[in-house]
């Protein structure tokens, strides 16, 4: 059996994430459901997570895009108050069941791509 090749697919460009800054947000079918992600930079490294609570199923965000704590140390559930590591994803405070999901991401000439895995697919338009 022939192993499949990796699949990257572009999500923006570097300059748009800014540390601690604004999320840049792409659509991603989890599961079998059409929701939201958000990739981030934090301490110059790039993550992206899926855009949902992980005590209820909701968006984090507390506006657009803005996922970070005033001081840009912590991703918040802006609803239930739950903090995550912006690295991991893992849960640091707060009413939180488990970790937030990480999606792949890497980053090459410039560019930030995500990689579809597990239950996590593109959008088909």
């Amino acid at each position: 059996m022939s192993a499949q090749p990796e699949t990257w697919l572009a999500l923006c460009a570097s300059d748009e994430l800014v540390d601690s800054g604004l999320a840049v947000p792409f659509d991603v079918v989890y599961q079998g459901q059409a929701c939201t992600a958000f990739a981030i930079r934090y301490q110059g490294q790039v993550r992206a997570y899926l855009n949902r609570c992980t005590h209820v199923a909701m968006e984090m965000d507390w506006m657009p895009n803005r996922f970070f704590s005033s001081d840009g140390q912590w991703l918040l559930c802006a609803t239930h108050g739950a903090t995550h590591d912006p690295l991991t994803g893992a849960c640091a405070g707060g009413p939180c069941n488990g970790g937030l999901t990480l999606i792949r991401t890497q980053e090459d000439s410039g560019r930030v791509f995500w990689q579809p895995q597990y239950e996590l697919r593109a959008v088909d338009f």
